[in-house]
């Protein structure tokens, strides 16, 4: 059960039903904070097996029903989750604020894409179509897209919010049913969607939210009648998860971790290249799983460049994130912060040099001085064997290498386990294109940076996972393909 006080309150919503008996578990209740103060502002008890089941026998149900409607009837509702969210733009995006520290800023922006994400979905529930053959004597086969059933979606804390709906308008397009586990750090945003999809009109229990660590993750995992997993986080957790899920032989979609190369060449225009770095580091405190932190500077413009990125970082607003003009929140918790400066401590001791920031910050506003709150680094005198540049900080920093050549910028990018997203800056388009090409990414961005419209297939190479979250790839992986052949003559047999 979900207690947060004054914040909000409500139940955990396992499959609309409520849980007394959550209550009576002898698990002790685990606290969230508010990240922005550094306080406990609630508490709410792990779902454990018999709870996980009771979420999966109701998503059951639902899916029966959810199933047999058209693709236009689902797309009403999906339509109206998202016009629901469109009137509560402002209450969702405090809340993501209050729980996770980001901007309300881009919060808001959070909540849009959100939306966006539903009304897409919504414009495709209806388009799943298989295809015909015509076979010899005039008989023929077809195939039909058919959902899978009980959909887990695993989300991270970064972007509880709009994860959870890039999550489940797939899911809920294709015909399927979805249990949710958000982060025990930000357990809130997906509460919210489930009463506002129970408020759009979707059968009980079809989208459920279940709240819990590892623990409840396995009970998910190993259900037998879940039919899929889709896990955004981390590439240990992602690699248990794929485990877990083999048991079963489920399909899963895994969103793990990056260390993205961001290729700035000489003739690029400074102006954007300056401006494509902070948004490849900074957004969300810099906890952004596609940042391109490795920061690779041909030799030329190094210092101009570097000058520049770190002048436009010293102005970066830092404090309040409910406040307008804050554009750098409260990073995620206290252990984390630590892990973020550990990093920038052992890059000084490998030779790195800070540039700027790096330090905490305190607020002005005494409120705030519990908050976990750092100023954005950039260091320079990177080398490529520095834990800072091989290792996923998570954090707002940015490391410059220099380079001199196409070929060494392109190997030395590739020079990594991970694969989700890279970028390059450069006037010469066939360049830009040949780059690309060449990056072992599977998002990639040319004059640009960190832009994610839900058309777009969003995932990874190597070991940063693989499916595809977005565009209409998405539905491919939340469906399955069965074949029908039909004979129109009489059966010719062999016996």
């Amino acid at each position: 059960m979900l207690h947060t006080q004054p914040l909000y309150a409500g139940q955990c919503c396992l499959a609309d039903v409520l849980v007394s008996n959550l209550s009576k578990r002898n698990s002790p209740p685990h606290e969230f904070l508010h990240f922005l103060l550094g306080r406990v502002i609630g508490k709410f008890l792990c779902s454990g097996e018999k709870e996980v089941d009771l979420a999966v026998q109701s998503a059951k149900a639902a899916f029966k029903i959810w199933s047999q409607k058209s693709g236009m009837e689902r797309s009403r509702v999906l339509l109206e989750a998202a016009r629901i969210i469109r009137e509560q733009r402002d209450e969702i995006a405090k809340m993501e604020t209050i729980n996770n520290g980001k901007s309300i800023f881009e919060a808001r922006v959070d909540v849009d894409i959100s939306w966006q994400s539903l009304e897409y979905y919504a414009g495709l529930a209806g388009s799943l179509a298989g295809q015909h053959i015509q076979l010899p004597g005039g008989s023929f086969a077809y195939t039909r897209r058919e959902p899978l059933g009980v959909c887990v979606g695993i989300g991270a804390w970064n972007y509880p919010f709009q994860i959870a709906c890039w999550k489940s308008a797939p899911a809920l397009a294709c015909g399927n049913a979805m249990i949710y586990k958000p982060s025990p750090l930000t357990p809130i945003s997906a509460v919210m969607l489930a009463e506002i999809f129970s408020k759009a009109g979707v059968p009980k229990g079809l989208f459920s939210v279940v709240q819990g660590g590892a623990a409840t993750g396995q009970f998910l995992c190993h259900h037998p009648d879940v039919a899929k997993v889709s896990f955004t986080g981390s590439v240990p957790t992602g690699i248990k998860i794929m485990e877990m899920s083999a048991k079963g032989v489920k399909p899963v979609t895994l969103e793990l971790g990056g260390k993205s190369p961001l290729i700035i060449f000489s003739d690029c225009v400074l102006e954007n290249a300056v401006k494509g770095a902070l948004m490849a580091n900074f957004l969300t405190q810099g906890e952004v799983c596609c940042n391109g932190t490795r920061v690779f500077v041909q030799r030329e413009i190094l210092d101009t460049f570097t000058k520049e990125v770190v002048k436009r970082t010293q102005k970066i607003k830092i404090g309040d994130p409910l406040l307008e003009d804050t554009r750098m929140g409260a990073l995620i918790s206290q252990p984390h912060l630590e892990r973020v400066q550990g990093f920038i401590k052992q890059a000084k001791e490998q030779g790195a040099k800070v540039l700027c920031g790096g330090n905490l910050y305190v607020p002005d506003d005494p409120r705030l001085k519990n908050g976990y709150y750092m100023q954005p680094c950039v260091l320079g005198n990177c080398r490529d064997d520095m834990t800072c540049v091989k290792e996923e900080i998570f954090g707002p920093v940015m490391s410059i290498l220099p380079f001199d050549t196409e070929e060494e910028a392109v190997e030395r990018a590739n020079n990594t386990p991970f694969g989700l997203a890279g970028g390059v800056f450069t006037r010469d388009i066939q360049r830009a294109h040949r780059v690309v090409a060449a990056l072992q990414a599977g998002m990639c961005f040319i004059n640009n940076y960190n832009i994610s419209p839900v058309e777009l297939p969003f995932g990874g190479y190597k070991m940063s996972g693989f499916g595809r979250e977005n565009g209409k790839a998405a539905m491919e992986y939340y469906s399955q393909l069965k074949t029908v052949c039909v004979e129109m003559g009489d059966v010719e047999s062999v016996f």
